[in-house]
């Protein structure tokens, strides 16, 4: 599982440098899908559905403000605008819009992923909450958060994919060729051995409730309620 987010720059060296970015910190966090000018961002924006945006203002086809225009009839997803004007009538132009942040170059990728993250989960907790519950383990599959005996714990991107299809499947035995195409889809350069690696990390990071996630010798994993 991962969630759409459109990237839209006409600086090709700035755009693959936020695709690439956001694509290794998230570790599969994120489906990218990038356009380098406001006509194809236009065309995009109203046939695909997004969960987060980050626009150029200044673009050849359509300016970030009529992308964001056009989005806004569609949904509420979060935008994000990352441009050199950063004069107060473009900042106030940005929030009339309908943008929830905006970033003036030059800027720092690792702050506009924090930015992303933030908005996202901000987002997801104004749903309706979606909880999974395991012994121990809570999950929130709209907060993205998992807490351990109500306690908050860290955790990064793949162990929380690979928690939440153990969870959705508590109680059932999943072989690591399933983990594997649900949680690394396409991803070609994994094998066995990567989900190994990864349910001992995750269970690193379950502390106390680590025994709920099991081994199943010749068959896989199984998450049970203790």
């Amino acid at each position: 599982m991962s969630y759409r987010l459109l990237i839209v720059e006409d600086s090709p060296d700035l755009l693959e440098a936020t695709s690439d970015f956001y694509r290794e910190e998230g570790a599969g966090l994120w489906e990218v899908v990038t356009a380098s000018d406001g006509k194809d961002a236009l065309a995009k924006v109203l046939n695909e559905d997004f969960d987060l945006m980050i626009l150029d203002i200044m673009l050849p086809g359509a300016s970030g403000f009529e992308i964001c225009t056009a989005a806004r009839t569609k949904n509420d997803c979060p935008i994000i605008f990352v441009t050199a004007l950063g004069s107060e009538n473009n900042i106030l132009k940005g929030y009339e819009t309908g943008c929830d942040d905006y970033v003036v170059k030059p800027f720092s990728l690792r702050q506009l992923y924090a930015k992303s993250l933030a908005l996202l989960k901000r987002a997801k907790k104004s749903g309706e909450s979606e909880e999974f519950c395991c012994g121990a383990i809570t999950l929130n599959k709209r907060t993205m958060l998992v807490k351990v005996s109500g306690r908050e714990i860290a955790i990064n991107s793949r162990e929380y994919f690979l928690l939440l299809y153990l969870i959705e499947n508590k109680g059932s035995v999943l072989s690591r060729q399933a983990i594997l195409d649900h949680v690394w889809g396409d991803d070609l350069d994994v094998n066995d051995r990567v989900v190994d690696n990864t349910i001992r990390r995750l269970r690193e990071s379950l502390g106390i409730a680590s025994g709920q996630v099991k081994t199943m010798i010749g068959r896989g994993y199984r998450l049970t309620e203790e």
